[in-house]
């Protein structure tokens, strides 16, 4: 049984992956309600974030999870506490790479840091398909040049 009422957390959730599946299902086995805040693009931006899905689909893709009972937009990094309060938030349960940043929650509700899942995180997804890109562009610009001195040659 869930030991608290609501929980929440918060993220980006750009390019979904197992990852995050993951931690919602952890966090729903601590909590009857989970409330997800995704991040606004314009958030991201003053995060400092590049995202490639919208926030609008990256909203619709969490929103269909099933473990999850309702999505927030995350505007800033100040309305936590207001949403604690607004929804009647037990816990608020994130990964453990944000370990100790939201400490100064825990007299309003429990702080809970989960360990991510293993291998796997948008950054390193992102991270390889830029590589795979550049390896691509080169292998295009190669082709092109080859191209190039066939043209000359037929020339």
């Amino acid at each position: 049984m869930a030991k608290f009422k609501r929980a929440i957390t918060y993220g980006t959730f750009d390019m979904f992956h197992v990852g995050h599946l993951e931690l919602l299902k952890r966090i729903k086995n601590h909590a009857e309600e989970i409330v997800v805040a995704v991040s606004t693009d314009d958030f991201n931006t003053i995060k400092g974030k590049k995202t490639i899905i919208p926030y609008a689909q990256r909203a619709q893709i969490v929103e269909a999870i099933r473990y999850v009972d309702r999505v927030i937009p995350e505007h800033s990094w100040e309305q936590k506490l207001e949403d604690i309060r607004k929804y009647q938030i037990d816990a608020l349960i994130m990964g453990d790479d944000w370990e100790g940043k939201f400490d100064f929650l825990k007299p309003y509700c429990e702080v809970i840091y989960l360990p991510r899942t293993k291998d796997i995180s948008s950054t390193e997804l992102k991270e390889t398909l830029k590589a795979i890109s550049c390896v691509n562009v080169r292998e295009l610009n190669h082709a092109l040049e080859i191209l190039t001195r066939i043209k000359e040659n037929l020339e």
